[in-house]
């Protein structure tokens, strides 16, 4: 681990960000001309105190999660992130391994689109980044473990999952699901993960043995969903995702569909700006 070359890369980056890039207001007083180090910290989920000690050279060797999480916070370009890697005493992320990495173009899109809720997930429904609005929306999903990443796997074996759709969605949701599914994995025949991934769902729910064996191929593209969401209520969205030229991310932009849903929508901006302030350890509700 180069400690002091560490420290250096991650101090010039963290100066030569603008707070607006990231969503931030540059506010009145900001004697920093990039990021504060408390801004960091809340962008990549950590203490300030371990952005200080990695700043002067004093911390232990971060993670490899740590580092993908500075990645993102940073906004590192895929030679940035594996120059970080390097620094930190690890070999960057095998291919396997970095598409679980949001595309720094991707995390840029998300910071421009502002208000409007928005996720970076990959192919196989994995979140890998979102905006703030698109947090407050859909909840953190940066917890799940395992095959409770994929939003397929949780909608077949975690009933929970589906009291944020309407009932009458149900039927929909699956199925588009499950296509979706189907050609990830025509598209990535052979592919150990999406292999996996399907044996351990058809083992876990009957419904989902039942719609694969149907053999219904769908991209996922435009919809049109309804949201419960735990503090506001109800809110139709128009869902557009726009899709990365190797298929492997996907950039999924959610917008009101309706005047009650843009109210709903703004007072739940407002509200997370009182309830989480920087730093705050809450989350909000999931309802993805």
């Amino acid at each position: 681990m180069q400690r002091d070359e560490l420290a250096d890369f991650l101090r010039r980056r963290r100066e030569a960000i603008r707070p607006a890039e990231v969503g931030l207001a540059d506010g009145p007083r900001r004697r920093t001309t990039g990021l504060r180090r408390e801004e960091v910290a809340m962008l990549a989920g950590m203490s300030v105190d371990y952005v200080v000690r990695l700043e002067q050279g004093r911390s232990s060797q971060p993670s490899t999660q740590l580092l993908g999480a500075l990645a993102r916070a940073l906004r590192l370009s895929d030679d940035e992130r594996d120059h970080l890697f390097h620094l930190a005493g690890h070999l960057p992320p095998p291919a396997a391994s970095r598409a679980r990495l949001a595309r720094a173009g991707l995390v840029r899109m998300l910071d421009l689109l502002g208000d409007t809720p928005a996720l970076v997930i990959s192919d196989l429904g994995e979140t890998l980044a979102h905006n703030r609005a698109g947090l407050l929306l859909t909840g953190d999903h940066s917890g799940f473990v395992g095959d409770q990443r994929y939003l397929v796997y949780r909608w077949f074996t975690s009933p929970a999952t589906r009291e944020a759709h309407s009932p009458e969605e149900h039927e929909h949701q699956s199925r588009q699901l499950v296509a979706d599914l189907r050609a990830t994995a025509g598209r990535r025949s052979g592919d150990p993960e999406v292999i996996g991934l399907v044996e351990r769902l058809q083992a876990a729910s009957a419904d989902f043995r039942q719609r694969w064996a149907e053999h219904e191929v769908a991209v996922r593209r435009a919809d049109r969903k309804t949201l419960h969401h735990p503090r506001v209520g109800r809110l139709l969205m128009d869902c557009e995702t726009l899709v990365t030229p190797d298929q492997g991310q996907l950039l999924l932009v959610l917008t009101p569909a309706d005047t009650e849903s843009r109210e709903r929508l703004e007072l739940l901006l407002v509200l997370g700006i009182e309830n989480f302030p920087m730093g705050g350890t809450s989350e909000p509700g999931r309802v993805l």
